[in-house]
């Protein structure tokens, strides 16, 4: 018992890491993406900058605590059982969740890429909605993970789709605001 509660000890540092980090690196990606605005000197300053505190980010912070999340859950679902497993739906939410944000994480590491060589499409606009996905996956998983079985999936689906239209239009309204 006292192995499932370090390791859950773990996943709750990790995760918390994990999330920190990919809010802090895809922040960074919207500075990264307004310099393309700035002065020819800025940009020799600030793009090159950019450039390693993503690669940091994403390399020190994002990929370990996303390995210690992952690693740390498997040991728990190894303790708890295949039949605890079968028995909680809501847990094969999560994992379906997790791997969604795992693909979300890893799309990160194209976008450093992307912004590197200046292929990017996306607009300052678009990376702030961007840097908000991960808001909706850390609601979605901790609602289940607080309600498990209890909680009504599509009540909860429509709330969080509700809490993202929120973000959407609050976002709209801060880029009026800065635009004005």
């Amino acid at each position: 018992m006292q192995e499932l509660l370090f390791f859950k000890a773990l996943h709750v540092f990790g995760f918390v890491a994990w999330f920190g980090g990919l809010f802090y690196l895809v922040r960074i990606f919207v500075y990264h993406r307004e310099a393309f605005d700035r002065s020819d000197d800025e940009q020799r300053i600030l793009l090159p900058q950019y450039q390693i505190m993503e690669t940091r980010a994403y390399r020190i912070i994002c990929n370990p605590a996303m390995m210690i999340t992952w690693f740390c859950g498997l040991m728990m679902l190894y303790y708890h059982g295949l039949d605890w497993l079968k028995a909680n739906y809501w847990m094969h939410a999560k994992l379906v969740l997790l791997v969604l944000l795992t693909a979300y994480h890893l799309s990160c590491k194209g976008l450093i890429k992307r912004l590197a060589e200046r292929t990017d499409r996306m607009t300052p606009f678009q990376y702030r909605l961007y840097n908000e996905v991960p808001t909706l996956f850390l609601l979605s998983i901790a609602l289940l993970a607080v309600f498990r079985n209890l909680l009504d999936f599509g009540l909860a689906f429509g709330g969080v789709l509700i809490f993202g239209l929120l973000l959407y239009v609050f976002a709209k309204l801060y880029q009026k605001q800065r635009n004005a």
